[in-house]
């Protein structure tokens, strides 16, 4: 049964599996486990003492393999929901003996074509032998070719942190040797993983399983796991401490490591020995049923790893539920979208409705032009003066709203021109000023701010034309068109903005774009939910625009250099795009934006814009990454230009504005 249920969330990270031994009575193993509240297990498909180099020609060819029983001793059900296939651990690819080499070809492709036939959902693969892996890896991507759904873990330990971890004292032998083997298979797991998908051209398939020992890397080096295609996490009995009742428990890293899982979809496997109570009197507590099976002599035994599962439980249950923030933006998780076009098009009544119920961002507008009224009208003046404030692209009027309720509460007199390019919006804004009975404060203009001729001259500007990359809706192109309607001393709300770029790691974006087999989609921009990433270094700023700008020779045209240093502890990584932010002071001291170290919180209007690479860059421990970006302005469009020039060199992606540009 699952770990737990959260209002809002049906992920896969629900559900515990148990990595198990082969057995010849497959039911009775599936019927003990799921009788135990495990969800699924994790089972080799043949006996481990199997070789096709030696079994016995028959007439029909070489010997059947012994697979545990037929695909009739389970429902396809069974095999599809409650199996995970394990291929055989002995196999090696990449041995220097021939024959090894040789039965580890003939095995895998039998078991993977036996895994496929019985319709699982995955199949466990074998731990690559280091960096040298070309030929597993090889036969691996042959077979990935002809496969249509069921997906292939490989197997990697999450990393090593030093020789003597202080994580968990309580080591047994075996799990010591267990360790010192994945030492001993040269240099950084990651590594491992990195070289095998490579050579497997980033297959979508081929995915990981990641082995969780008693100790951790560092933190940054966990965090690199983030945004690689991680599908479930096997965490060995002996990473477990012991509480001062005998039960099992994890370190406070464990426990960290393990709830961000669950926010990743990741699936939890228990594996190895557990805590093994023979007979119901020896258990501190009554047994129910459920957590017991008798054996052949009678005794009631209680499933060694029931402890670890109901830990396991624990841990899942102690996560906080979604917010309503997080519930509305579950949907839009990793999905990529391409970024509104507010000039050339008119915005949908969907679109609108759904900034609309964004109520942080007009909070901080409303305090904004609270702030900006106090400034411009000094209270002696309240009563008779008229503040002239122009909402530029007021779409359905909400910043028409925020605007009179910040003048009711400092009292002061108002005069409002809302104007809107979008017909359709126009006629839900005119609707608005009858039911509100606005009519003699508000006036409607229905046309470009960029064109309009004002009739007289605004005290306070106010616009919401940002976009995820702050200039990347053209807020300085209408801007700089309608501050010709601004007076000297006028304030513009918002008065600047900033945006920011941060390398990241994004397989499932990354296999998302590559899956158009095209280059144009590698050249645009994409407005995503970030959640499956891995943030390499922190943010940066990239241009910079100010309103209003009075300068002769306004020129919205940008270029800048970066330099990200990705921390050492980390280690290697692999960037497969920018994730764009931006921030902006509305008035004074009050902003409004989504750059994640400064970000406004409760604020959904906007997710993060994706800027692709074409080909992700490797970057080795300790290195710099230099990119350089440009935004660029012509008569008719504004797009940008992005690449990476150190340590290697990426071609310029959207050379002209040839894939994806902005039209004026």
């Amino acid at each position: 049964m699952p770990l737990g249920q959260r209002p809002g969330e049906k992920s896969e990270s629900r559900y515990c599996g148990v990595e198990t031994s082969f057995s010849d009575d497959v039911p009775n193993v599936l019927r003990h486990n799921l009788t135990n509240a495990f969800d699924f297990v994790l089972m080799p498909l043949t006996d481990p003492v199997y070789r096709p180099s030696e079994m016995k020609e028959s007439q029909n060819g070489p010997g059947v393999p012994p697979f545990a029983g037929s695909d009739l001793v389970l429902s396809p059900a069974q095999w599809n929901s409650h199996v995970v296939g394990k291929i055989s651990s002995w196999i090696d690819l990449d041995s220097d003996d021939e024959v090894v080499r040789r039965d580890s070809e003939t095995t895998l492709g039998q078991e993977l074509a036996w895994a496929a036939h019985l319709s699982l959902q995955a199949c466990l693969l074998p731990t690559p032998k280091g960096l040298s892996c070309a030929n597993y890896a090889r036969c691996v991507n042959q077979i990935l070719q002809g496969f249509h759904n069921m997906q292939l873990w490989l197997r990697v330990p999450i990393g090593f942190e030093s020789e003597e971890s202080e994580d968990n004292p309580e080591k047994n032998d075996t799990f010591l040797r267990q360790d010192a083997v994945y030492r001993k298979q040269s240099g950084d797991p990651w590594e491992w993983w990195n070289t095998f998908r490579l050579l497997c051209e980033h297959h979508s398939q081929l995915s990981i399983a990641l082995d969780i020992l008693s100790s951790l890397p560092s933190p940054n080096s966990v965090g690199r796991w983030t945004g690689e295609p991680v599908r479930a996490a096997i965490v060995h009995t002996n990473a477990f401490l012991t509480n001062a009742h005998g039960y099992p428990c994890l370190s406070k890293r464990h426990q960290k490591l393990l709830t961000s899982f669950f926010n990743y979809s990741v699936q939890i496997v228990i594996s190895g020995e557990g805590l093994l109570h023979t007979t119901a009197q020896s258990s501190e507590k009554p047994l129910e049923r459920n957590d017991c099976v008798v054996g052949e002599d009678g005794q009631i035994r209680k499933h060694p790893l029931k402890p670890y599962l109901d830990y396991i439980g624990y841990l899942y249950q102690r996560i906080e539920p979604l917010s309503e923030q997080e519930r509305f933006e579950l949907g839009y998780r990793d999905f990529l979208q391409a970024p509104l076009q507010p000039l050339m098009d008119n915005l949908e009544a969907q679109t609108y409705e759904t900034f609309e119920k964004d109520t942080m961002k007009y909070v901080q507008y409303q305090k904004a032009v609270h702030a900006a009224l106090l400034d411009r009208v000094p209270e002696e003046e309240a009563s008779t003066t008229t503040t002239v404030l122009m909402v530029v692209g007021a779409g359905r009027g909400p910043l028409v709203r925020c605007s009179l309720q910040a003048a009711r509460e400092t009292g002061r007199k108002l005069r409002v021109y809302a104007v809107e390019k979008n017909p359709n919006a126009v006629v839900t804004l005119n609707s608005l000023i009858r039911l509100e009975g606005w009519q003699d404060i508000v006036t409607v203009v229905s046309g470009d701010m960029r064109q309009w001729a004002a009739p007289e001259k605004a005290d306070i500007l106010v616009s919401e034309l940002l976009g995820s990359f702050g200039d990347n809706e053209l807020s300085p192109e209408c801007l700089d068109g309608a501050q010709r309607f601004l007076k000297d001393d006028g304030i513009s709300i918002p008065s600047s903005y900033t945006s920011f770029i941060q390398p990241i790691t994004a397989s499932k974006l990354h296999n998302d774009v590559k899956s158009h087999k095209d280059i144009a989609h590698f050249e645009t921009a994409y407005v995503v939910k970030l959640h499956s990433v891995a943030r390499l270094a922190p943010s940066q700023p990239v241009f910079t625009f100010t309103h209003p700008n009075f300068s002769p020779k306004r020129d919205n045209r940008r270029y800048k250099k970066l330099l990200f240093e990705l921390p050492e502890d980390t280690g290697s990584v692999l960037v497969h795009g920018f994730a764009g932010y931006f921030d902006s002071t509305l008035y004074k001291d009050i902003h409004l934006g989504i750059e994640p170290s400064t970000a406004t919180p409760d604020m959904f209007s906007w997710f993060a814009i994706f800027f692709p690479l074409r080909k992700p860059i490797y970057i080795s421990a300790g290195s710099v990454l230099e990119v350089q970006f440009w935004r660029c302005t012509g008569a008719t469009k504004v797009w940008y230009e992005w690449s990476v020039t150190a340590p290697s060199v990426s071609p310029i992606h959207n050379c002209g504005g040839r894939s994806y540009w902005v039209g004026l």
